[in-house]
């Protein structure tokens, strides 16, 4: 019964769509039949005229009675032209199209004459030329074909219209005709359906219990992905570029290198020939100054990148380690956090404050006592010179199985434009008057991640940091999702 139903479908829209084209197809051609009709008034409309103008001037000798024939004079050629490329696709009406061009000149030629004698003061030879009915006849013939034309038009015009009303009939059957099949199919398909739809939604409800709380963890586990392929990205960016730099200073320097070596082997391999003073000079140069320089400036880039690559290492390291799920007291690493940085808070009579209440989740120890350890130190490292330093944290239950914690500081800030760029790998904000890398905050990016949760950063230069940590109550959860 469907497919008896897509096939009437199917062939009702076949047959609706060629009726709409041949619909279409007489709807063009009646345009051009009107437009063809439009342009033979007009062009006789204008011969009228120019004859309008030509015995009024006989009659009065006024010339503003050649208004009307100055004006057709001005707009027939246009429009015999238009008239022309309009009959000249309907091979109907070329044969007579030569003849109606050469009345239409004669016609125009013999007004012209007239008005020429009228103008010499030889009205009368004018008045006997028109009486003599040259003109009358190229009258009649321009008039004969143009209504000719209009004739073949206006019957056409009519043929169409016949034709018009009949496919809109035919097309008016076969939208009835198809409606009570395609209503009969379907009440037909209906009954089927009923018949079998309550084991359906019976079925569906007991699926989509099932996928709720899997498209949930295939979204979560979907946005990270999406995130991490991000972190990738931007990771080997940042990689290649600091990477390049010492690269580049230490190909730079050993070509100085180079070029400082060549009077040093001139005045060694001399062999005790006479060596120029200047050459001795420069050699004394290089070995004093221009090797020891280039020395020092690549091994500066080759403990640069040491440091570089130590710094991935460890990131790496943390990703690859296997995450130990264990009851986890967050109040206790807070306190334990906050006692480490307590000593460096004192000595500028700042105050550090962790009471809050206990909160237990289930997640990797090491991993949170570094994040919070590096937000702690952080804290300390970038607090704002001549002022005490209020260090707080907070718990706040999320629901839903995850909670938050915000390590939040009176520093110095960080601007807006920096508040994702800080998370970044080898990337730093503000004044560096501090010694780092700038791998701190990217690694605590890194590891909350692992344990499933993110970092977020609400700041203001000046006033203050807030460090947003979001993590999942249950870290097995986390693992055992992943496995999906």
């Amino acid at each position: 019964m469907l497919g008896l139903g897509v096939a009437l479908l199917l062939g009702m829209v076949a047959t609706s769509l060629w009726l709409v084209q041949v619909n279409n197809k007489y709807s063009q051609e009646t345009a051009d039949l009107r437009r063809l009709r439009a342009s033979i008034l007009d062009v006789l409309t204008t011969v009228q005229d120019a004859e309008t103008g030509q015995r009024g001037y006989l009659l009065t000798g006024d010339a503003q009675y050649l208004a009307p024939y100055q004006d057709a004079l001005g707009t027939l050629g246009k429009k015999r032209a238009l008239l022309a490329e309009r009959v000249g696709v309907r091979p109907e009406y070329a044969p007579d199209l030569q003849s109606l061009q050469s009345n239409i000149d004669n016609k125009l030629a013999e007004i012209g004459k007239t008005v020429a004698l009228v103008k010499e003061g030889r009205t009368q030879e004018a008045v006997d030329l028109v009486r003599g009915d040259t003109g009358l006849v190229y009258m009649r013939d321009i008039r004969e074909t143009l209504d000719g034309y209009q004739q073949r038009a206006d019957d056409r015009l009519r043929i169409i219209v016949a034709e018009q009303l009949s496919a809109a009939e035919n097309l008016r059957w076969v939208t009835i005709v198809g409606s009570i099949a395609i209503i009969g199919v379907v009440g037909s398909a209906l009954w089927l359906i009923t018949k079998y739809i309550r084991e359906l939604m019976r079925s569906r409800e007991e699926v989509d219990e099932l996928n709720r709380g899997l498209e949930e963890r295939v979204n979560e586990r979907t946005r990270d992905l999406i995130r991490a392929n991000q972190e990738i990205q931007r990771f080997a960016y940042i990689v290649t570029h600091d990477l390049r730099a010492p690269l580049v200073n230490i190909m730079g320097f050993l070509s100085e290198f180079d070029a400082s070596l060549k009077p040093v082997q001139a005045f060694v391999l001399a062999d005790g020939k006479a060596i120029p003073e200047q050459q001795i000079k420069d050699a004394r140069i290089a070995v004093e100054e221009d090797l020891p320089e280039a020395m020092g400036f690549i091994r500066s880039s080759t403990r640069k990148m040491d440091q570089l690559i130590n710094a991935i290492l460890k990131i790496s390291r943390d990703g690859r380690r296997k995450l130990q799920a264990e009851k986890v007291d967050i109040k206790d690493l807070l306190v334990t956090a906050g006692a480490s940085v307590q000593h460096q808070v004192s000595a500028t009579n700042g105050a550090v404050d962790v009471d809050v209440q206990s909160f237990t989740v289930i997640s990797d120890r090491i991993s949170l006592d570094q994040i919070l350890g590096n937000l702690f130190d952080n804290a300390v490292k970038y607090q704002m010179p001549g002022r005490p330093l209020q260090l707080s944290a907070r718990i706040l239950p999320q629901g839903r199985g995850s909670v938050r914690v915000d390590i939040s500081d009176n520093g110095r800030g960080i601007a807006e434009d920096d508040h994702e760029r800080i998370f970044e790998l080898f990337r730093r904000a503000g004044p560096q008057d501090q010694q780092g890398e700038g791998i701190g905050l990217a690694h605590v990016r890194s590891l909350i991640r692992n344990l499933g949760g993110d970092i977020t950063v609400a700041s203001e230069l000046g006033k203050g940091s807030t460090f947003q940590l979001t993590l999942p109550t249950d870290l097995r959860k986390i693992t055992r999702g992943n496995d999906i």
